[in-house]
C-alpha cells in the first residue's frame, strides 16, 4: 500500500502533504523542501502544511536510511543536522510572522480573506490570552495556532525579547520531539519503516485532536451561552 492511496482521505488528494511524495520528487533536495515548508506553516499565514507528519516522516526516512541529510551517512550525525536546520526555520518563520504581525497587523486582522480568516485570528488570540508566554510553545503542536500565533504576538505587539526567547523554545520542543520520535521508533520497529502510512496517519490524528477539542467546546460554550440566554429572557 502507499502513502498517498492511504492518506487520500486526510490530504484532499493535495500531493504536497504527502511527505512520501515529497521525498520521491525531489530527492536529495528534499530537507530544503522540508526547511522551506516549516517556516512558512511557522508564519506566512498558509496553515495547509504537513509540518508535523513531515518532521515525523523525516525521522523515520533517516533512521531507516531512505534518506542522507547531506549524504552522511552516519544517521545520528544526519538526524542532528536536520533537526538543527528545522528548529533554525521554525524560529526564523516564527519571527517574520511576527514582524509582518508588527507593522502591518490591524490590517490583517479587520482583513476577513479566504486563507487568513478572522475566526482563526479570533480563536488564536483566545488561546494567546489563555496560556500566556506557553502559547508560543503549546500552539507550535496544534495546526492552525501554530500558523497564526506569530501573527498575534505581532498585532499585540509582545515585547520582542520575550517572543524571541519563547518561540526558540517552542521551535525546539516541536521539532526535536516529533522528529526524534520518528527516528527512534524507526529503531525500535524497523517495520515501522515499511508501514509509514499508518504512522503518518496515527500523526496527522493526534494533530487534528486539538483542533477538534476546540471546536468541540466552542460549541458547547455556544449551546450554554444560548440556553442561559433563553432562560433569562423567559
Amino acid at each position: 500500500m502507499s502513502l498517498a492511496g492511504d492518506l487520500q482521505p486526510f490530504l484532499l488528494g493535495i500531493d504536497y502533504l504527502d511527505p512520501d511524495w515529497l521525498l520521491n520528487e525531489f530527492g536529495g533536495a528534499f530537507i530544503w523542501v522540508s526547511l522551506v515548508i516549516v517556516f512558512v506553516e511557522c508564519g506566512l499565514f498558509f496553515p495547509f502544511l504537513p509540518g508535523d507528519t513531515l518532521l515525523f516522516a523525516l525521522g523515520l526516512f533517516i533512521t531507516g536510511g531512505e534518506y542522507k541529510i547531506l549524504g552522511l551517512d552516519h544517521k545520528g550525525l544526519g538526524l542532528t543536522v536536520a533537526m538543527s536546520m528545522l528548529c533554525v526555520a521554525a524560529f526564523l518563520g516564527n519571527v517574520a510572522g511576527y514582524e509582518i504581525g508588527r507593522r502591518i497587523g490591524p490590517p490583517i486582522y479587520q482583513r476577513d480573506g479566504r486563507i487568513m480568516k478572522r475566526e482563526y485570528l479570533d480563536q488564536t488570540s483566545a488561546f494567546f490570552d489563555k496560556h500566556g508566554n506557553k502559547a508560543l510553545v503549546i500552539g507550535r503542536f496544534v495546526p492552525f495556532i501554530r500558523t497564526y500565533i506569530t501573527v498575534v504576538a505581532g498585532v499585540t505587539e509582545m515585547e520582542r525579547r520575550r517572543f524571541f526567547l519563547w518561540s526558540a523554545i517552542g521551535a525546539l520542543a516541536w521539532v526535536l520531539s516529533i522528529t526524534m520520535l520518528g527516528f527512534f521508533l524507526g529503531q525500535t520497529f524497523p517495520a515501522l519503516g515499511q508501514n509509514i502510512d499508518y504512522a503518518v496517519i496515527a500523526i496527522l490524528v493526534f494533530s487534528v485532536i486539538p483542533v477538534a477539542y476546540e471546536w468541540w467546546k466552542h460549541r458547547r460554550n455556544g449551546r450554554s451561552a444560548e440556553t442561559t440566554e433563553a432562560t433569562d429572557q423567559a
